[in-house]
């Protein structure tokens, strides 16, 4: 029987729950920027033919200049980090794998699926003796972030016995020091970054392992050749490129954080932790909160295991405007 697991962006389920809104869906269940990049034209032969690999290559070059990684060997695109999220786990015969909880549902899920023996842990120090361990960085729901010095010296211990360290950096983007990218090349660390949180552009489907070479080989002939389609290595291509535009970003992500967050915390929401793309707040009736703005066309991530607990996505300019007139409402009731 397979457990349900649940993610932002569900909108059927939303749908589902509270009906179909008149002004439709304000989005904030997942960590996706408001602020898109602007796509660019995409020539149609990008439909018509078959990815090349030289296409492939180039993209993977620019990935590892954007991302800081010195040997562009090391750096394998997919059709996003979810797909490289299912295939680890098939790269290694059987493991102890600690999950540094709670984080993203997804490593566990996919541990498991692989016959792995997989432990929960709460603090780095429980994971002593593990063959694989895996952290976010920063954390997603809670935007944890683990000192670099730490995570060097822990992967140099699981190296010296073969084991790996798994790093989920999609939401390093807009948290750069707390990157291990510039480590990548080192024996036994794996760093994954997603493309379509940071550039707003999931549906596209791309991301990135980082990891030394026997890796990236080993995972590129797992995908398969074409794994990355033609529109995806053109928009990537652009985008990763576009360093203008990734610093602008940035800085209007930490603008749009903050409005949310004096938001967030007038309406009464503690504040727990999160990133410049998502927030997490904690508050009594969260659940209560979480279904009145279901009922208004605004949808929130919830925690099942964590009833208290919401996280909101940053909000573009109209959809704070929503989400202020909502929990105004909320607040005077």
């Amino acid at each position: 029987m397979t457990t349900k697991r649940y993610h932002g962006g569900d909108l059927d389920g939303a749908t589902a729950r509270f009906g179909e809104p008149t002004e439709g869906w304000l989005d904030l269940s997942t960590g996706i920027s408001p602020f898109p990049y602007p796509v660019p034209r995409i020539e149609p032969e990008c439909f018509r033919r078959l990815p090349t690999a030289a296409a492939v290559r180039r993209l993977e070059r620019i990935a590892a200049r954007t991302y800081g990684v010195e040997n562009p060997a090391c750096v394998v695109a997919a059709p996003g980090s979810q797909a490289l999220i299912q295939w680890l786990p098939r790269l290694r015969e059987s493991a102890l794998v600690a999950v540094l909880a709670p984080t993203y549902g997804e490593h566990e899920a996919a541990w498991a699926a692989g016959q792995h023996r997989v432990r929960h842990v709460r603090s780095l120090a429980a994971a002593a003796g593990a063959d694989v361990v895996v952290v976010g960085q920063p954390n997603n729901p809670d935007g944890r972030e683990l000192p670099a010095g730490v995570l060097v010296s822990l992967r140099r211990d699981l190296a010296r016995r073969g084991g790996w360290l798994v790093v989920d950096e999609a939401f390093a983007d807009v948290a750069l020091a707390s990157s291990l990218s510039d480590q990548v090349g080192a024996p036994g660390l794996i760093v994954l970054r997603s493309f379509g949180k940071f550039f707003g552009l999931a549906g596209l489907r791309l991301g990135f392992a980082l990891a030394p070479r026997p890796v990236t080989a080993a995972l590129r002939e797992a995908l398969g050749p074409w794994a990355v389609s033609g529109p995806a290595l053109a928009v990537g291509t652009s985008a990763l490129a576009d360093q203008r535009w990734i610093d602008a970003t940035r800085e209007r992500l930490a603008r749009a954080r903050a409005k949310l967050d004096r938001l967030l915390t007038e309406n009464g929401l503690s504040m727990i932790g999160g990133t410049d793309l998502f927030r997490l707040v904690e508050h009594r009736r969260a659940r209560r909160l979480f279904d009145r703005l279901g009922r208004r066309g605004i949808f929130v991530r919830r925690f099942p295991d964590h009833p208290l607990w919401l996280r909101f996505g940053v909000p573009a300019p109209a959809g704070h405007r929503r989400l202020a007139a909502a929990l105004a409402v909320w607040r005077d009731r």
